[in-house]
C-alpha cells in the first residue's frame, strides 16, 4: 500500500479519539437496515440489499464461529441484538450473554429480546468487553462482530476474551483495519492529519491501528492458537460504498454518521481500509499466559 492511502492509519496523534459511547449516542437508534436495526457494514457476495447484506454478515460469523446446540455464547458489542436474534432462531446455541456500553441499546435490545420471549436464552447486559465481569472459562465462543476497533484496546480483548473461554473455545472477530502501516506524518503531514481525523472520528484508538500481520501476531501473543485473519474486503466494502451512493433511505436512516460515511465514500477514504474475519482457539491443554 503506498502511503497516500492510508484512511485510518494512524497519523500525526494530535486528535483525540471521539468516545465510542458518544459515536453511539449521535447514532441513537438509527440502524443501518431498513426491517431491523442491524448495525453491520454487510457481507455483499450475492446481496442486494443492505438488509440481505448485513443478515448474510451475522450468518457468515455464526457459520465461522461453528455454533452449535451445546455452545454459550459471549458477544461483545451487541447493538440492538439482531445478530443474537439470528444465532438463535438459526444456530440454537444453549445460550448468549450479551454485553455493551450505550445504555439506549442495551434497553431497545432487552426489549426486543424480552417480546420474542428470548430472555431466558439471550441475556444482555451494560459493561465492557475488555473487563466483562464474567467467571473463567465460561463459554465456548466469543465474538466481536465490527466493534473491536473501538476498544480500549483490542490487546485488552483479546486477553479478555482468553479468559472467559473454556480449553478448546473459540473468538471470532469481524474487524477493520488499515491495509498497511501508519503514514509517516513528517513525509506526509496533510495526509497524515487526515487519517488521524478520520481515526478519531469513527473512536478507533491509535493502538488499534496495525494491519492483518500485526493483528494475527497479537492474537498469537495473547495465547492462542490456530489464528487465522483472513481479508473479505473485497465482499465488504465495495458492495457498502455503493449502498451509500446509492441508497437514500440508508443514508437517512444513519443521521449524522450517515453524512460522515457518504462523505468518507466519495472521497474513496475506505481504499485504507480493510476488513477481516478472525478466528482463533483457546489451547485444549494448558494456561493462556
Amino acid at each position: 500500500m503506498s502511503e497516500s492511502k492510508g484512511a485510518f492509519s494512524g497519523g500525526a496523534g494530535l486528535i483525540p479519539t471521539l468516545p465510542a459511547r458518544w459515536l453511539y449516542r449521535i447514532a441513537s437508534t438509527h440502524a443501518f437496515t431498513e426491517r431491523g436495526l442491524y448495525l453491520n457494514l454487510g457481507y455483499w457476495d450475492g446481496a442486494r440489499t443492505i438488509d440481505e447484506a448485513c443478515e448474510a454478515m451475522v450468518d457468515l460469523v455464526g457459520r465461522t464461529a461453528g455454533l452449535t446446540s451445546a455452545d454459550e455464547v459471549v458477544d461483545v458489542g451487541f447493538g440492538f441484538a439482531d445478530q443474537d436474534i439470528h444465532w438463535i432462531r438459526h444456530f440454537s446455541p444453549r445460550r448468549i450473554i450479551g454485553l455493551n456500553i450505550t445504555p439506549k441499546q442495551v434497553r431497545v435490545a432487552r426489549e426486543r429480546v424480552r417480546e420474542l420471549g428470548l430472555e431466558e436464552r439471550i441475556d444482555l447486559r451494560e459493561g465492557s468487553a475488555t473487563a466483562t465481569g464474567l467467571p473463567d472459562a465460561c463459554c465456548d465462543v466469543v465474538i466481536a462482530l465490527e466493534c473491536a476497533f473501538h476498544f480500549e484496546t483490542r490487546e485488552r480483548f483479546f486477553a479478555e476474551a482468553a479468559r472467559l473461554l473454556r480449553p478448546g473455545g473459540r473468538l471470532v472477530l469481524a474487524d477493520s483495519i488499515p491495509t498497511g502501516p501508519a503514514v509517516d506524518p513528517w513525509r506526509h503531514p496533510l495526509r497524515a492529519l487526515l487519517n488521524d481525523a478520520v481515526r478519531a472520528a469513527l473512536s478507533v484508538p491509535r493502538a488499534n491501528v496495525y494491519p492483518r500481520e500485526v493483528y494475527a501476531a497479537k492474537l498469537a501473543a495473547a495465547g492462542f492458537e490456530a489464528v487465522r485473519v483472513n481479508s473479505i474486503r473485497d465482499q465488504v466494502l465495495p458492495g457498502w460504498s455503493r449502498a451509500l451512493v446509492d441508497d437514500p433511505g440508508l443514508r437517512r436512516r444513519l443521521g449524522p454518521v450517515g453524512w460522515l460515511l457518504r462523505r468518507m465514500s466519495k472521497t474513496s477514504l475506505h481504499d485504507g481500509f480493510d476488513y477481516v474475519l478472525a478466528v482463533a482457539h483457546r489451547p485444549t491443554a494448558g494456561a493462556v499466559t
